[in-house]
This record gives structure tokens, C-alpha cells and sequence, in this order.
């Protein structure tokens, strides 16, 4: 029993060691954001955003940076459209990655994307941090979901996200 207590004392002790250093990886940040398609491409004709629907998406994720320069990223994003009158859940993405600082302030994020629409594909994505405060930051961000499957073309989006990773 008396073993038990060590244990759990040094536990809690590299626990919060770790949780107050700063400069230690890896590094867990969390962060939520809004996200815009802009305009779909496929065979047939643009897909213009704002034009008879309005789609949102709202990514949340978790980053867990191995070093400063390379980090793992999963993220969830519901997406909403409104339409005629309504609106509902469209489709939630389950968008896992790999990150690589660029430096300056930018990151490269390269994700799989798996839709509950039956969609699938991936998604080059480029974030500008663009203001750091000690516990927060707020990002920009251009994705460029690449999608295939369920029957429907293959599309190509430009898309516009902000959000704020703490």
C-alpha cells in the first residue's frame, strides 16, 4: 500500500511539472474556429457559397506538437447548411493530420478527411497565426478539401477559417 501512495505522489508530482513547463514536448493544444467554403469546383458548375445556401462548418480539434517543428492533429467538424427556409447538420468530417511549422507563424496541416455524407479525401491546409497572447492565439486559415466517392464527382473547394487555438 505504501508503494501505491509513491506512485501515485510521483504521478501527480510529473503531472503538474509537466503541465507548467512550457518548452517541454510534447505540447497538447486544443482550438475551435468557423470555417467558410467559398467556392466548389467539379464537372459540373461552380458552387458558389452565399448563392440560395449558406454552409458553415465548425472544426474543433486537439494538436499535439512532438517537437516545434512537427505535431499531429485530429479535428471534428459538423457542418451546417441553410436552406429554403431551414437549416440542419449536413455532415460531420472527421479530419485527422500531420502538422509541419513553416515558421513565421504559418503551419501546414495535411489531412485525411472522412464525411458522413460518404465522402472521403484529404485537405491541404495553410494557417497563419496572426495574433499570439500567452495563453491563446487567433489563426487564419485557407483549406482546400479535396473530395471523392458516394457516387458524386470529384470536388475541389477554397475555403476561408479563423478560429482561436489556446
Amino acid at each position: 500500500m505504501k508503494h501505491i501512495r509513491y506512485l501515485i505522489f510521483i504521478f501527480f508530482l510529473s503531472y503538474h511539472i509537466a503541465a507548467f513547463s512550457q518548452t517541454n514536448y510534447p505540447q497538447v493544444k486544443g482550438y475551435v474556429g468557423i470555417l467558410h467554403p467559398i467556392v466548389t469546383f467539379s464537372e459540373q458548375e461552380p458552387n458558389y457559397n452565399f448563392d440560395g445556401h449558406y454552409v458553415v462548418g465548425l472544426p474543433t480539434g486537439i494538436n499535439i506538437w512532438k517537437n516545434p517543428k512537427i505535431g499531429f492533429s485530429m479535428e471534428f467538424v459538423p457542418i451546417i447548411k441553410a436552406e429554403n427556409g431551414t437549416s440542419k447538420t449536413n455532415k460531420l468530417l472527421f479530419h485527422p493530420g500531420i502538422l509541419l511549422a513553416l515558421g513565421k507563424g504559418f503551419t501546414f496541416a495535411g489531412r485525411a478527411a472522412f464525411e458522413t455524407s460518404g465522402r472521403y479525401g484529404f485537405t491541404p491546409v495553410l494557417n497563419k497565426t496572426v495574433i499570439k497572447n500567452k495563453n491563446s492565439s487567433y489563426f487564419i486559415a485557407m483549406p482546400i478539401p479535396v473530395r471523392f466517392g458516394n457516387s458524386k464527382p470529384t470536388s475541389l473547394t477554397f475555403a476561408f477559417q479563423f478560429g482561436i487555438a489556446f
